[in-house]
């Protein structure tokens, strides 16, 4: 940051470009002269809002986005354009704000700024992936309204709104609406569809509709539609099939190739005891220049978890991570603590379980529930309450199927009651279990003087939620 040099306006763009830190661009956007001049205000240019906008967005900083945005708006020497509501409605998507999103949309024109479908379109993406299907259904009524015609995307986002309801049927109207109006069906449109039909084991009419929407469409098909079809072939067990469509896909020299198709490829490979040609595969990736990523990496830790059970070379691929600077995630770990707790390796798995945070990375509530079961299965119910007490305050929540599996292993083993009445208050006063699984819980307490404790708390607990409510 400079300290006594003027900054001029275009100067204040690259610097706040160049600035990483939200916080330290913000300060720089709001004094960008060393010594103010009250009678010679700075002029902020537009790609200056814009970008700070942008920075504040991807940081969740909404508050502080908003404040900029206000003050943009008093602007009389520019109009933002619309491309900058867009990302300002996908910030918002993106924390899951559907509302924010939908009043940002509402209000452009008072930026006087004209709206189009590409806002729309944002915001339809939006409410689509926050899943307000019932929104998405409004805003296709109010169309008219904003004076809007659809386009390719929005009957995109429509289609996959259908699928991601269920059906199927609606999403073919979609099709054939679209194509009734003129509007070409794009590669999304089609990835859309065969994704749908894979995942519904309808392998026939996609491959079907891969061959007529290059034949009748003209548009040729992508690694988003090769790579659901090689999925679904994996699925059914057409390993062999799903090889050659891989070959196919190599012998495009457009299509660009990815490593999820190898990563799925690997998987299947493992799960029909085909090791020895990973190797093959993980040499083809990079001889065609396609770095393994952590989806790569996870799906050889999961085959030698699950199917190899060689957990050596487990934690030799999680070792070659680190070394190739992939960073192993969260699933990295909580396979190989999965594999490990139904190995009745326990130890082992807990060791790994409370060495993550020292690996830099944090076991989340699927690490818990996985040693938590775990250590159950192994009779050691003690060590599992300690786990318990660790969800508890982080607040996670629990289902009946745990607890009962808990305190019915700490009632058959030594019979401590009193740790099955600690267990039981410190659940309910933390409410880390819903109502239901409560009355689940009461239902199959295994002995009487539980089930009163147990039936008594679900009481507590019903009249707490009556007060919240």
């Amino acid at each position: 940051m400079e300290k006594a040099t003027k900054i001029s306006p275009f100067r204040l763009s690259s610097l706040l470009r160049l600035e990483t830190n939200p916080q330290l661009a913000l300060q720089l956007f709001r004094n960008p002269a060393p010594i103010p001049n009250p009678s010679k205000p700075f002029r902020r240019s537009a790609r200056s809002y814009d970008l700070i906008v942008c920075k504040l967005g991807k940081a969740r900083l909404f508050a502080e986005m908003e404040n900029v945005l206000h003050e943009m708006k008093q602007e009389t020497r520019f109009a933002p354009k619309e491309a900058l509501f867009c990302r300002v409605i996908s910030f918002y998507g993106r924390a899951r704000m559907p509302a924010a999103a939908r009043r940002t949309f509402d209000r452009i024109p008072s930026f006087r700024c004209r709206r189009t479908i590409r806002s729309f379109n944002s915001l339809l993406h939006v409410t689509v992936g926050c899943g307000d299907l019932e929104g998405v259904r409004s805003m296709c009524r109010d169309l008219d309204d904003h004076g809007l015609t659809p386009d390719a995307c929005t009957y995109n986002v429509l289609i996959r709104a259908q699928v991601l309801a269920g059906c199927m049927e609606g999403a073919w109207e979609l099709f054939d609406e679209m194509r009734s109006k003129g509007i070409a069906p794009t590669v999304s449109t089609f990835g859309t569809l065969v994704s749908a039909l894979c995942a519904n084991s309808m392998l026939d009419d996609a491959f079907r509709l891969k061959e007529t929407m290059l034949t009748e469409h003209n548009v040729k098909p992508n690694a988003y539609i090769y790579t659901p079809l090689i999925k679904g072939l994996c699925k059914s067990g057409e390993l062999d099939l799903a090889l050659q469509l891989k070959e196919e896909m190599l012998s495009d020299k457009d299509l660009a190739m990815d490593s999820a198709v190898y990563s799925t490829l690997i998987r299947a490979l493992f799960r029909v005891n085909r090791k020895g040609e990973v190797v093959g595969l993980l040499e083809e990736m990079k001889r065609i220049g396609i770095k393994p990523d952590v989806v790569t990496y996870n799906a050889m830790i999961s085959g030698f978890c699950e199917d190899e059970k060689d957990f050596d070379a487990a934690f030799e691929t999680l070792n070659e991570m680190v070394r190739q600077r992939c960073k192993p995630d969260v699933v990295s770990y909580n396979t190989i603590i999965a594999g490990l707790c139904k190995a009745g390796r326990w130890r082992d798995a807990s060791e790994l379980f409370d060495d993550m945070p020292r690996r830099e990375c944090c076991p989340d509530v699927v690490s818990h529930r996985i040693l938590f079961e775990g250590l159950c299965d192994a009779g050691e119910f003690r060590k599992a309450r300690m786990v318990l007490d660790e969800m508890v305050s982080k607040g996670y929540k629990l289902g009946a199927v745990s607890m009962r599996k808990l305190l019915e292993g700490l009632l058959s083993g030594e019979k401590d009651r009193n740790l099955v009445d600690s267990t039981l208050f410190r659940v309910a006063k933390a409410n880390a279990m819903g109502l239901e699984d409560w009355e689940t819980l009461v239902r199959n307490i295994v002995t009487e003087p539980e089930k009163l404790k147990a039936a008594k708390l679900l009481a507590c607990l019903s009249m707490r939620s009556v007060v919240e409510n």
